[in-house]
């Protein structure tokens, strides 16, 4: 009789480790506590699955990798067929190496040298002239100011150019670019400090909060940054902290599943402040590189929502300090970027700004009021919807590019 039971025991104990077994391959996401009542959960990234061996089909269930030539740095998966978050429409997900964030310097200069920039044709059409009037110094103002540089330095740069060009005054074309490369560079803030802290100092993962208003790309942000970081070599956790947005942890999880990085998310609606405590808390245990946490679009006329935003900050805290807080600007907001800018400073100290939209540069000048408006730098600026277009700010860069190849 007693062999009878232990027979029974065993057989039941391997049927709930297979019933286990079954309901786990089919789950993507593993509870971080015990606590349901908490609602977050930490997803990890699935993984290209090779092929079966010996064969050149892939195993059951499983996509085709199609490897790349060495000089690629992606590998092409089919999407696996169930489990998917409603983000991923397409029927493939890429899992890749991003490339290392040293050359989008490069591809962000001929990209905007390629824009075909207003902004510095218009003054160079001005500043070639033979002979200037005050109608064409005043048409120079209004350039600059149609491209929101701001009175203040516009009435610097006007005044420094017209200086200059009494020096100069059989200057050739080349001359001239120079000097309005120049001109611009100086009112970019040279000297302001745009390193990104992301390395991970005294035991302790860098903590970045992203932050900014609806519609201004904080999700995607986080997702460049992470796939720069990547590509750089460091380790990555990712914070779905904007609880409100509809499908917002969606999207934050899809770029952290192309680039192999674990994501932390909450139940829609849940609170925010709970979610970015435990990605924080999650990404110490991990020994991670860094921490980025998206927050939700903080409508910056509702002070609620912005002392709400305070208490993310205070609540992270508690378990790390933050590093950094970058908040993500439309370019093509104009001067209602700088009143964005300054409400948010009010309820964080933001410690940088990211500038999305930059693909055409007309408004290119928004970087020189929010810098001179507030004392923040510019860190970062998105020229497009690629993966990859997110580049560091340089001031002579971007005013080579500004003013363009005449």
């Amino acid at each position: 009789m007693e062999f009878v039971l232990i027979a029974i025991a065993i057989l039941v104990l391997a049927l709930l480790v297979g019933i286990g077994l079954l309901v786990g391959a089919g789950r993507k996401t593993t509870r971080l506590d015990d606590d349901a009542a908490a609602g977050t959960t930490l997803t990890r990234p699935r993984p290209p699955q090779p092929p079966a061996t010996g064969t050149d089909e892939p195993a059951a269930g499983a996509g085709t990798a199609l490897l790349p030539p060495p000089s690629q740095g992606a590998t092409r998966v089919p999407a696996p067929p169930v489990d998917l978050p409603p983000a991923v429409a397409d029927p493939e997900v890429l899992f890749e190496t991003p490339p290392p964030s040293a050359g989008r310097l490069v591809r962000m200069r001929s990209r905007l040298a390629r824009s075909q920039s207003s902004l510095g044709r218009g003054l160079l059409t001005v500043l070639a002239r033979e002979r200037l009037t005050e109608d064409d110094w005043e048409e120079v103002e209004e350039t600059l100011l149609a491209a929101d540089v701001g009175i203040a330095a516009t009435t610097q740069i006007v005044d420094r150019l017209r200086t200059q060009t009494m020096v100069l005054a059989t200057a050739s074309g080349d001359d001239l670019r120079a000097l309005l490369v120049r001109e611009l560079a100086a009112v970019l803030g040279p000297d302001l400090d745009r390193t990104l802290a992301t390395d991970r100092e005294l035991g302790r993962p860098a903590v970045v909060l992203v932050v900014g208003v609806n519609g201004a790309g904080k999700t995607t942000t986080v997702g460049k940054i992470a796939r720069s970081l990547v590509g750089d070599g460091k380790s990555v956790l990712l914070g779905a902290a904007d609880t409100f947005r509809a499908a917002a942890a969606d999207q934050l999880e899809t770029w952290g599943e192309r680039v192999g990085v674990a994501t932390v998310r909450g139940r829609e609606g849940g609170d925010p402040a709970s979610v970015a405590f435990e990605a924080v808390r999650t990404g110490r245990e991990a020994d991670v590189d860094a921490v980025l946490v998206d927050t939700a679009g903080r409508l910056h006329t509702k002070s609620g929502l912005m002392d709400e935003l305070g208490k993310v900050k205070r609540v992270v805290e508690k378990q790390s300090p933050v590093d950094e807080v970058l908040l993500v600007l439309d370019a093509t907001t104009g001067q209602n970027g700088v009143v964005q800018a300054r409400v948010f400073t009010e309820a964080v100290t933001v410690t940088g700004i990211v500038l999305t939209k930059l693909d055409g540069t007309a408004k290119g000048g928004i970087v020189v009021s929010v810098q001179r408006e507030l004392g923040i730098p510019v860190k970062l600026i998105g020229l497009g919807e690629g993966p990859d277009d997110l580049a560091p700010f340089e001031p002579v860069a971007f005013a080579e590019a500004l003013v363009g190849q005449g």
